[in-house]
């Protein structure tokens, strides 16, 4: 049930309204992209000294997957400072809205709208993690071709194709904000269909069509909405809400569910298995191969890793989909339960990642203030910081954290199965449900228990 609408209270709407608060934040972020790329092609090489690495991959990451995506959704996409310079010039204007535009202004691919190449780009940067996280140089490059990337489709397709269909973070992000006490949606669908013009989505003299192709009122879920606010800055009836929900409220009710969008939930779920075995876990010799990019070794870690993540995870929930069938006694075809009860790692996926998260970047958050005062490490101590030492934090309380949020997602993907096999499954027989959920929780329990081994 919704909530507070915050584009309705008066102190917010005219915020929202307004692009100047936008800009000015993505205008920051952008200028801290700008000294990232920098550091990273022309700073020191030694990671831990490095702007690039360790604000980009300990503090951004940590405002986003702590922060951003839990309690945000989609919020981050807002002010991304990637498709900036690219949306500018696509538009050619930073405020505007202007009527004259650069750009051929061609639609995506219709087999292409999807996000399997956001899946595609994701496993890419996992597969080159060990290196990109560590070598400035790599980072740099990747965050410049990134940018280009994104200029270069603002020139040749229309609104923010890049966004929502290429972006490795935009394609998890979208997943998990499925999760998030925060959506955009239409107040009264009635007035959507009477009016023939669709602002929100063709545009007008106070704001852009909508950048991610989505028309408002067909909004059911937050994956696709980047949170823009151009709809509510162009719909001449006031009629668009940012309503406060409660947590998954997406994934609590039926919708639509894709394959592409399921297997995303695989692969974050088995890449963050990856990243906490690669990065926190006891083998060093993990990590070597991890990092050792070009070597045969590297490649039978490359093959072993995309073989784990798109077959044997996928396979192994699927056959726990099947014994569950056959525990409920399900006329239901395997193939149509797989893709839904999919959805039901969303929750765990995602504490997942903030459990790995709050180990790594608790261990090296104190690198950040050295990186502030001195981004390049060519010695400098621009804000008297450069001679912090490093210093774990809050290195007790972590562990208590990891179990909690592990469990509260495995609990939380439970719950989430069982309503979906309800819904979509057995018609609304709790027994039959249960049945049904039961391997799927002994699946989602296995997991568990392997991110509690690899963090705690």
């Amino acid at each position: 049930m919704n909530g507070l609408d915050l584009a309705g209270l008066p102190v917010v709407k005219p915020m929202l309204r307004s692009r100047w608060p936008q800009l000015l934040v993505t205008v920051l972020a952008l200028g801290g992209l700008v000294l990232a790329i920098v550091a990273g092609l022309s700073g020191t090489p030694v990671g831990n000294r490095n702007f690039s690495i360790v604000v980009v991959w300990i503090a951004w990451w940590a405002l986003l997957i702590l922060v951003a995506v839990p309690l945000l959704g989609r919020g981050w996409c807002s002010v991304c400072p990637i498709p900036a310079p690219g949306e500018w010039l696509q538009r050619g204007a930073v405020l505007g809205p202007r009527r004259a535009r650069l750009g051929l202004g061609r639609r995506w691919p219709r087999r292409l709208r999807n996000i399997w190449l956001q899946n595609a780009a994701f496993l890419l940067v996992v597969l080159f993690a060990a290196v990109v996280l560590t070598q400035p140089l790599v980072t740099g490059l990747l965050l410049l071709s990134l940018v280009l990337l994104a200029g270069s489709m603002s020139l040749v397709f229309e609104r923010r194709a890049f966004c929502r269909y290429m972006c490795p973070v935009g394609g998890f992000i979208g997943l998990y904000s499925q999760l998030a006490p925060l959506e955009l949606r239409v107040k009264d669908t009635a007035i959507c269909a009477a009016h023939r013009v669709k602002t929100c989505y063709t545009g007008n003299a106070d704001g852009y069509g909508c950048p991610w192709q989505v028309f408002p009122a067909g909004l059911r879920k937050n994956t696709n909405c980047g949170l823009c606010m151009e709809c509510v800055r162009t719909c001449p009836y006031d009629n668009i809400a940012i309503n406060l929900r409660s947590f998954g409220a997406d994934l609590h009710r039926p919708g639509e569910r894709r394959l592409d969008e399921a297997y995303k939930a695989f692969i974050m779920l088995g890449s963050a298995l990856v990243y906490a075995a690669v990065m926190l876990g006891p083998w060093g010799w993990l990590k070597s191969v991890a990092y050792a990019v070009g070597g045969w070794h590297w490649f039978v870690y490359a093959v072993a890793f995309l073989v784990g993540v798109l077959v044997l995870l996928p396979t192994a929930f699927y056959l726990a989909v099947r014994l569950g069938h056959a525990l409920a006694r399900s006329e239901s075809e395997p193939q149509r339960s797989f893709l839904h009860l999919a959805y039901a790692l969303v929750p765990l996926g995602l504490s997942a990642w903030i459990a790995f998260s709050l180990g790594f970047v608790f261990a090296n958050l104190s690198y950040v203030w050295p990186a502030v005062s001195d981004p390049m490490g060519w010695g400098w101590n621009l804000v008297g910081t450069a001679g912090i030492p490093w210093t774990p934090y809050v290195s007790r309380v972590v562990p208590l954290l990891q179990v909690t949020v592990l469990l509260a997602g495995l609990t939380w993907s439970v719950r989430v199965a069982r309503e979906i096999a309800a819904q979509v499954v057995v018609g609304r027989s709790t027994t039959r449900a249960a049945g049904l959920v039961l391997p799927l929780a002994g699946f989602m329990f296995v997991i568990t228990i392997l991110f509690l081994w690899l963090l705690v």
